[in-house]
């Protein structure tokens, strides 16, 4: 890559840190930003608008021969700023790196396969699908694997989810279940008697579960050994909506993310869950993502990308967008950065691998393109 697409890179990534795109708020304006960069790609946008009444938007981008190419795919949104003490949407160069909310996962990424795309010769068919909402429900990748025309008429061989993995292939990842439990109290002075504490039903609801978690943890055939933890996740989080200490609880709610491969069955912690929630009386709702992508070690993209790369592929403990759009084609992870800095209030990228990244994904999406 000469020292100008690099310069290219680096000067999107800050520009796309620059932009708030939290999944809470509208990402219109990054996708407009990006869509700046498009110029000779043939482009869709798909709008769409998330249950609080904002307004979202994906990007599909297509350049070269109409059928039988490669497609990069990367998210627009990122977490919360949580735990930031600097702002996080002022883009910093210290140490070699790029540090900002997003500069790892996945602002950074994304453009060094925007640069790449860039610099794919003209009879090369190479698309671009750029996603809201990642972080939390996959709605823009669910849209663009339903909704896209463009990608039912480009049909590419294979999908590239630039997502940080170090450049290393990503076969297979896991995929959650979002649970959402809320137990329902009364409000009043805690000192009165007169109120009900939603706690109350809440507590033995997780505590019902806590069986679940040990289980994941300690019994093999709960688990799957190709990952690393070969646990499952089951993360709870607890959220009494800003209740003071001397005021009887109205709502308790627990979030709960059940995380699992292919070869784990969700079946059983589906049913326990469901059958604690009705137990206990506490209300739950349910999000679920697709199945859990995973290829096999022999797979013609995950071989080629080993080829490239010249590391051996592996499985990843996280999701990403390839649960969703492996309706559209099979999907690898392959992209620069870490993810040990991914969701921190320290996030940043290592300017060079984000400047020696385009080269690779460009040749990989050739490779696909060469695919019989």
């Amino acid at each position: 890559m000469t020292d100008d697409s690099g310069e290219r890179t680096l000067r999107l990534a800050r520009d796309l840190v620059a932009i708030d795109s939290r999944s809470a708020v509208s990402n219109i304006p990054i996708a407009e930003r990006i869509e700046a960069e498009l110029a000779g790609f043939e482009v869709e946008r798909l709008d769409w608008t998330d249950p609080n009444g904002v307004p979202k938007r994906a990007l599909v981008a297509h350049r070269g021969p109409a059928r039988g190419g490669a497609a990069f795919s990367a998210h627009m949104d990122t977490v919360p700023e949580t735990g930031w003490t600097t702002d996080p949407w002022q883009p910093r160069i210290a140490d070699g790196k790029l540090y900002g909310l997003g500069a790892n996962d996945m602002k950074g990424p994304l453009a060094a396969s925007l640069v790449a795309a860039r610099m794919a010769p003209p009879d090369l068919p190479l698309s671009l699908l750029y996603t809201f909402d990642e972080e939390t429900t996959k709605a823009g990748a669910r849209l663009i694997a339903e909704r896209s025309a463009l990608m039912r008429r480009c049909a590419p061989k294979g999908i590239v989810v630039v997502e940080p993995s170090a450049m290393q292939c990503v076969r297979g990842h896991r995929v959650h279940v979002q649970f959402t439990a809320t137990a329902t109290g009364v409000q009043a002075h805690s000192s009165t008697g007169k109120g009900r504490n939603a706690n109350l039903d809440l507590i033995p609801f997780l505590n019902a579960l806590l069986p679940i978690h040990r289980r994941l943890r300690e019994d093999p055939a709960w688990q799957d050994p190709a990952y690393d933890p070969p646990f499952s996740d089951f993360n709870i989080v607890i959220d009494n909506h800003g209740t003071a200490a001397n005021v009887t609880v109205a709502r308790a709610t627990a979030h709960i993310k059940f995380r699992y491969s292919r070869n784990v069955d969700p079946a059983p912690v589906i049913a326990a869950v469901r059958e604690a929630a009705a137990r206990f009386g506490v209300a739950l709702e349910e999000r679920h993502e697709g199945a859990p992508p995973q290829l096999p070690e022999d797979h013609p993209l995950v071989a080629l990308a080993v080829a490239e790369t010249g590391r051996p592929a592996r499985t990843a403990p996280y999701g990403t967008d390839a649960s969703e759009l492996q309706a559209i084609a099979p999907c690898i992870v392959l992209g620069p950065g870490a993810v040990d800095t991914a969701h921190t209030p320290d996030e940043h990228i290592a300017v060079a691998d984000l400047a020696a990244a385009p080269p690779v994904l460009l040749r990989i999406a050739a490779r696909i393109a060469a695919l019989p």
